[in-house]
């Protein structure tokens, strides 16, 4: 059975003047900003800042006074940006135990207006192996780009040098052994050696 459009705002007052993140998430040690969001008629109501799981018992953790002034608390300030209705808490210095139920409320006579959040702070440890494996990625892919240039360098050594010195030393190869087999060239130099020696002994005088 649908219930009236009337009906539903009263279960559930400020859903639509107040709007805010369902969840955040922050590392620990460092901080996190909400933004929330309000119609407009609600600038000078004062704002706040609530921590527990059911609205009714909450424990406010820091308000604005119905200004634009910054506010501050233990690790939490607020500070009311009237002009384009909205309000922004910033929680510093996050510890695991800050992960909790939160709450961006707005003062209304009638009923205050709310909207629930959920903050997660991850540990340091994970954000440190996030990081540590974002380095080894870019390390990686520095080392692949350096090779490149070497990869070049060892292609062009061996077209222009390696590949002629190997051609050269195969021709000379193949040339010693034609020489081997063929008998005119080996004894081409012992014979006119010879020949040349006899006639010199004879010319000579006894």
């Amino acid at each position: 059975m649908w219930l009236p459009s009337a009906l539903l705002l009263l279960i559930l007052p400020g859903c639509l003047s107040l709007r805010g993140p369902v969840s955040v998430c922050g590392r620990e040690s460092e901080s996190v900003s909400v933004q929330c969001h309000y119609d407009s008629g609600w600038e000078t109501h004062k704002k706040w800042w609530c921590r527990g799981a059911q609205w009714a018992s909450c424990r406010i953790l820091v308000q604005t006074q119905g200004s634009e002034r910054e506010e501050s608390g233990a690790r939490v300030s607020i500070t009311d940006d009237q002009r384009n209705h909205s309000f922004t808490v910033t929680m510093q210095e996050l510890r695991q135990d800050d992960t909790d139920t939160y709450w961006c409320g707005i003062e209304n006579p009638g009923a205050n207006l709310r909207t629930q959040i959920k903050v997660t702070v991850a540990p340091r440890e994970a954000a440190l192996t996030i990081v540590g494996s974002q380095v080894s990625r870019t390390t990686t892919s520095h080392l692949a780009a350096s090779s490149r240039p070497h990869s070049r360098t060892h292609y062009v050594l061996l077209v222009f040098l390696k590949v002629p010195f190997l051609l050269g030393l195969v021709g000379a190869v193949l040339w010693l052994e034609e020489r081997q087999r063929d008998p005119a060239a080996q004894w081409e130099e012992p014979i006119y050696a010879n020949l040349s020696s006899e006639l010199l002994t004879k010319d000579a005088p006894i």
